[in-house]
């Protein structure tokens, strides 16, 4: 087959890149900012996550993948136009592409996601289901008939299916992820102590001292954001246990899914993933703890992928030998 074969993976907060036989070439946020005034791309990626939260009027900052499906077909077709010049730029054939989509996405969804990476540059685009991607990075023999279950915690959505002989038996989503930790954190401290953070405040609390149960050993952080009562700037310390009652909602939310996926799975895959355990993938599953949260919920055991940010991505790239099917 003419052309290079890419796989795509476009996530919530981030769209990572692989190349058959190069590995992950690019890993960025997938963000834009325009200027109002024009309506010309100023900024993609990792340049315009900077700008989030200290940009002036004139510059509008864009998240156009929401949950997993696409919200804003233009910016996302500008952001991946963008990427595939970037690492395109010396091939004489448009490249082939496998695009990862959420397990429960629509059919007009696919569509708009198929239509969109072919506006994009692509000569051929196939879609592959995230949990399927995910199973096949984490290392997962997905070709026997024997089950393997899979939790993929992305930025926008979760997705939990039981893998067997290369097809998903039994899945389902649900729309919280690392974005819905990171607002309830937002939620937690503007109703508790009266001030207001931003989304990356809210991100970097998360990644330093989140976590899925209550710590023996309580930790901090000190963060600053603006008064919502006086509009002042001030510096507060957040507790981890703070940050855990913010996000326990959410945790159940995640764990009560993991629940109804394995009560749905028949006997004989229930017993298989008894034995094999569960596998997590996703940014999600880098959160201190939720491995074990897991465990205790479901009393099965669980694991955290070898590389969890980047299986679903290198799930494409295994999947790049059968682009034909």
């Amino acid at each position: 087959m003419l052309g290079t074969n890419i796989g795509i993976d476009l996530g919530t907060t981030s769209i990572v890149i692989y190349i058959e036989g190069k590995g992950i070439v690019l890993s960025e946020p997938s963000v834009a900012a325009y200027d109002t005034n024009s309506g010309h791309l100023i900024a993609v990626g990792k340049k315009a996550y900077e700008m989030i939260g200290r940009t002036p009027d004139n510059i509008r900052i864009v998240k156009p993948m929401r949950h997993g499906v696409v919200s804003d077909f233009t910016a996302t077709k500008h952001i991946l136009r963008f990427f595939l010049s970037k690492i395109c730029k010396n091939m004489i054939f448009k490249p082939n592409v496998v695009v990862c989509v959420p397990s429960m996405v629509t059919n007009l969804e696919k569509r708009t996601i198929l239509d969109l990476i072919t506006a994009a540059g692509a000569a051929k685009a196939c879609l592959i289901e995230e949990p399927l991607a995910a199973a096949l990075g984490a290392g997962l023999k997905s070709d026997r008939p024997k089950g393997a279950m899979v939790v993929d915690i992305g930025g926008g959505t979760t997705d939990v299916a039981v893998i067997t002989m290369g097809c998903i038996s039994v899945s389902d989503s649900v729309k919280v992820a690392g974005n819905a930790f990171d607002e309830a954190i937002m939620r937690q401290i503007r109703r508790e102590r009266d001030v207001i953070i931003g989304e990356r405040t809210a991100e970097f609390i998360k990644k330093q001292i989140g976590c899925s149960y209550l710590r023996s050993a309580e930790l901090g952080l000190t963060v600053k954001g603006k008064h919502f009562i006086t509009s002042m700037p001030v510096s507060i310390d957040v507790s981890s246990t703070e940050v855990y009652l913010a996000m326990r909602p959410q945790l159940e939310s995640i764990s009560e899914t993991v629940r109804s996926v394995l009560e749905l799975t028949p006997p004989e895959l229930s017993a298989d993933i008894a034995d094999s355990g569960i596998y997590l993938t996703g940014g999600g599953a880098l959160l201190h703890g939720i491995d074990k949260m897991l465990r205790e919920k479901t009393g099965v055991k669980t694991f955290v992928a070898k590389d969890p940010l980047n299986c679903v991505a290198l799930g494409t790239g295994e999947a790049l030998s059968h682009i034909d099917i």
